[in-house]
């Protein structure tokens, strides 16, 4: 067995205990992107898809835009939707339901959501985003995304005066020898 091949053996074993023991969740039950721009959040998340409604990611894109919906919790009339059509949007949890949430960024274009907690400190806990008992749920893949991780990727893009990032979702970290040395340093794996 080759030094990848241990390498990848490693990272994976590390990956699911500290996964584990950071959420209920299990390492498969996780979903990961990669920032690719800006350089400065150029790291692996993880987001954990909403446990009974919307749909999964059956394509996978290496270069689609991340935009931060206007207003970040997504609850009223999107005031950015022209940026929307086929991206992945970036909302802020609070205001209305996970479904009302998706359901939003659906009707604008977007194609998949990332629901970032609005508790600015959570590095560690995922929440299970469930259905809020509405016979029209949303089809587009919803992820719930770490506070901390929401936080500072909407900082980098405010500070830099950028409309998205591009990201590449979803990612197979398996694949990736180097995928320890991605991770946002800001949150514990």
């Amino acid at each position: 067995m080759g030094f990848d091949n241990i390498a990848r053996l490693f990272v994976a074993g590390v990956l699911f205990l500290q996964l584990h023991r950071l959420s209920a969740l299990g390492v498969n039950e996780l979903l990961y992107f990669r920032i690719l721009r800006p350089p400065d959040i150029g790291y692996i998340f993880s987001a954990a898809p909403a446990r009974d409604f919307g749909g999964d990611f059956t394509s996978s894109y290496d270069e689609i835009f991340l935009v931060p919906a206007e207003p970040a919790d997504g609850c009223s009339e999107l005031r950015n939707t022209h940026l929307m059509e086929g991206q992945v949007i970036l909302l802020q949890r609070g205001g209305c339901s996970f479904v009302r949430k998706a359901r939003n960024v659906e009707e604008a274009g977007g194609r998949a959501v990332l629901i970032a907690d609005d508790a600015w400190d959570n590095d560690s806990q995922y929440l299970d985003m469930i259905t809020d008992g509405t016979t029209d749920t949303p089809s587009i893949p919803a992820l719930f995304l770490l506070g901390r991780d929401g936080m500072m990727i909407r900082r980098s893009l405010q500070r830099q005066s950028l409309p998205w990032a591009v990201i590449s979702i979803p990612v197979n970290v398996s694949a990736l020898a180097s995928f320890p040395l991605q991770q946002p340093p800001w949150t514990l794996w």
